[in-house]
This record gives structure tokens, C-alpha cells and sequence, in this order.
């Protein structure tokens, strides 16, 4: 397992920079290690990375306060898991490439290539395997790229053509008095490209929809409102962009015995008030099978016990919290005449008791009169 450098020694920032001097690092870098600029260099190429994974997290408030608190731990249950490729990269910090090498991505493709849409998926899970995580293939219905036409929307053999209104441009200029407007080319909508002899499979569009099974690896811990981020699984992009990500939205289902309170999960159980009395051994449902509870003499209602570590494990650390017990003394119903009956003695003796109590309370205060 490869150890994660810390990202501010990455950038070569110190902890509290401020926006502008982390990007100002980050352009200085991603100049340094363009892979454009290091054809071949696999060193070059990993730095270029690094440096663009640092960038991302420090440049987002929410994800810089998780990894100044938790660390790397700490973005594990953000949706962030890093990049895919460059294409992922260029598309994200297209506005910083596009300043150091005067187009988007500063690779030798058209500019007008843009990233995909990216999709949401909801997913229903079970309260177990929120807990404890599991493995799942979910199908994704998308627009993909042609596999006729490799995405060029031309009938395989041919090529676009360039736009003879706006000559390759994909802008065309209009003259309003001294002014001059440029708008988008209404033939080629902005491609700069005519197709002359479509794709049959997906008519000139470059894409047509599919299904896919894509895999899904939900870490333990997860709740209801956490999101997970497939990079690369979104819609692919027009014109030859990289595809958008598939963010995945988990719902968790209600448990019949189990409620959860952050990384602590509640249950109640029920017992006799002789139990609760006398004391008692009692097996409990735990999320890994039963445990022994003891029940101390004397439990009064709703008392609560906890089993350290049997809880739900934290997205940020592993850490399992608590299981919380909470006794339901049931009162008996259907009793017979022997129960009554020494059910009363024990009620004589109680007030016996009680009336005792109150009689050495009476002397007490009197004595100190």
C-alpha cells in the first residue's frame, strides 16, 4: 500500500495559504510536470498527479477542514478518491491549463472538446450493509460513445467536414452599424464541422444509450445522504472530452431491532421485573451475533447499558462506536391465584417497608427539634 504525502508539503505551501498562493503552487507545478512537457517520463507524469490531487483538496473549503482535522482518512467518505487520467484533470482545472497554454487542457487535441454529463444513481441498502460494507453491480443507463463511428458521428470511412457558413470557426459575425457581433454558427452549432454522410447507428450524434453494469464497492459506515463518486462511469464527452462521474446517493433501509445514532447503534430489550429485581444473565443481539448482558439487581426502567466497540464503524477512522441497551421492564399479565397471592405478600412487605422508612424520617426530624 503506497503512503500518501502530506498535500501542503506536495504544493510546497504552508498550512495557513490562502487561495490565490495555493493555485499560484499548483500552476507553477503543473507547468513543471505537464506530461506534454515530459513526454514518456513516468516520474514526471506521477508528480503531475500528486500535484493536481493536492490542488483539489486544498482548493475546496469542506475538503481541506476534513484533511487539516482527519487527514487522508478523513476524505474517505467525501465522494473525493482522486483522478482517473488527465482527461479528468484537464476537465477539472480547465480554466488554469487553458491560462498556461492558451487552450483548455494544454493537450494536442480540438479545443472544442468538452467532459461529459455527470450522472446520479440512487441506491437503496440494507442496515448491514451500511454497517459493514459490501460489493454490488448496479446498471446504468447513459449515453455513450458510438462504437460505429468512434463518437465522430461520420459513417465509418468518411470524415466531418469543416463548415462552409462559418469555415471552421463554429462563430459566425454579423455587422450592427460600427459594431461587430459574433455569434455561434446556427448550421454547425458551434462545431466548427459538418457531417455529409451520418453514422447509421446513431444518426450523426456521436453517442447513442446503453446500459452498463458498473461495480460498486460501498465502504462500511455508510448512511443515509452519503455519496460515492465513479469517476469516469458518467456520460461520455462530445467531440472526443473525457466522460463526466457517476455519483452514487446511498438510502438506508430501517432495521427491525437496531436504530443508529451516528456510529452508535440503539436497540431495546425487554425484561421481567423479576429480572430487574433479582439481577439476570440475559443474551442480547449484537451486529455480530448474540453477547451476554448482565442485568444488576435493582434495574429501574429504561436504564441504560452499552457494549463498547459493537457499534458501526467510522467513515473517517474505522473506529466502531457503541452499542446502547436500553431495558423495557414488562409488567406480568395473566397471572394465576399463586402468583397473586405472593405477589400481595410481597406488596405487604414493600409497605411494611415504606411505612417504616417514613416513621424513622418522622423521629428523625423530631429529635432535632
Amino acid at each position: 500500500m503506497t503512503t500518501k504525502r502530506d498535500y501542503y508539503e506536495v504544493l510546497g505551501i504552508s498550512r495557513d495559504s490562502n487561495e490565490s498562493e495555493i493555485k499560484a503552487k499548483y500552476r507553477k507545478l503543473a507547468m513543471q510536470y505537464h506530461p506534454d512537457r515530459n513526454p514518456g517520463d513516468k516520474e514526471a507524469e506521477n508528480k503531475f498527479k500528486e500535484a493536481a490531487e493536492a490542488y483539489e483538496v486544498l482548493r475546496d473549503p469542506q475538503k481541506r477542514r476534513l484533511y487539516d482535522q482527519y487527514g487522508h482518512q478523513g476524505l474517505e467518505g467525501s465522494g473525493f478518491s482522486g483522478f482517473g487520467g488527465f482527461e479528468d484533470i484537464f476537465s477539472s482545472f480547465g480554466d488554469i491549463f487553458e491560462d498556461i497554454f492558451g487552450f483548455g487542457g494544454g493537450r494536442r487535441s480540438s479545443g472544442r472538446s468538452q467532459r461529459g454529463a455527470d450522472l446520479r444513481y440512487d441506491m437503496n441498502l440494507s442496515f448491514m450493509d451500511a454497517v459493514f460494507g459490501t460489493e454490488t453491480q448496479i446498471n446504468v443507463e447513459k449515453m455513450d460513445r458510438c462504437s460505429g463511428c468512434g463518437g465522430n458521428g461520420c459513417e465509418p470511412g468518411t470524415q466531418p467536414e469543416v463548415c462552409n457558413q462559418c469555415g471552421g470557426s463554429g462563430q459566425v459575425s454579423r455587422s450592427q452599424g460600427f459594431f461587430t457581433v459574433r455569434t455561434t454558427c446556427p448550421k454547425c452549432r458551434g462545431t466548427g464541422q459538418s457531417i455529409a454522410n451520418p453514422c447509421s447507428q446513431c444518426r450523426g450524434s456521436g453517442k447513442i444509450r446503453v446500459s452498463k453494469k458498473v461495480s460498486v464497492k460501498i465502504p462500511g459506515g455508510v448512511d443515509t445522504g452519503s455519496r460515492l463518486r465513479l469517476t469516469g462511469e458518467g456520460e461520455s464527452g462530445p467531440y472526443g472530452g473525457p466522460p463526466g462521474d457517476l455519483y452514487v446517493f446511498i438510502h438506508v433501509n430501517s432495521h427491525e431491532f437496531f436504530q443508529r445514532n451516528n456510529t452508535d447503534v440503539i436497540c431495546q430489550v425487554p425484561i421481567s421485573f423479576i429480572q430487574a429485581a433479582l439481577g439476570d444473565k440475559i443474551k442480547v443481539p449484537t451486529l455480530n451475533g448474540e453477547k451476554v448482558l448482565e442485568i444488576p439487581k435493582g434495574t429501574q426502567p429504561g436504564e441504560l447499558f452499552r457494549f463498547h466497540g459493537e457499534g458501526v464503524p467510522s467513515l473517517r477512522n474505522g473506529r466502531r462506536g457503541d452499542q446502547i441497551i436500553q431495558v423495557d421492564i414488562k409488567t406480568p399479565t395473566n397471572i394465576n391465584k399463586k402468583q397473586e397471592n405472593l405477589l400481595r405478600e410481597f406488596a405487604k412487605l414493600e409497605s411494611s417497608k415504606f411505612t417504616n422508612k417514613i416513621k424513622n424520617m418522622l423521629k428523625g426530624g423530631q429529635a432535632g427539634v
